[in-house]
């Protein structure tokens, strides 16, 4: 087996029969297709979501989630003495 690389943890192969035999291994079926610096390489599973669980191009970090906040001052306002 010649592994170019791994994608979100899933090896990308130099040859469909490769990618073909681990999809059938892992419980997929079909292959597609990325590229590799330059190379075409060839991952096991119909398409990148089923092969991976996360969709293309979601490899990178996510950037931070913000909360938004709320004031919960209760005071009610007015005036202090």
């Amino acid at each position: 087996m010649a592994i170019l690389t791994t994608i979100a943890g899933i090896p990308l192969f130099s040859t469909v029969e490769e990618a073909l035999n681990w999809a059938s291994e892992n419980g997929l079926t079909g292959f597609h297709t990325h590229s590799h610096q330059g190379v075409q390489g060839y991952m096991g599973g119909a398409n990148h979501l089923e092969a991976t669980g996360m969709p293309l191009n979601t490899n990178a970090p996510l950037p931070p989630q913000t909360t938004p906040t709320t004031n919960t001052n209760t005071s009610g306002g007015g005036s202090s003495y």
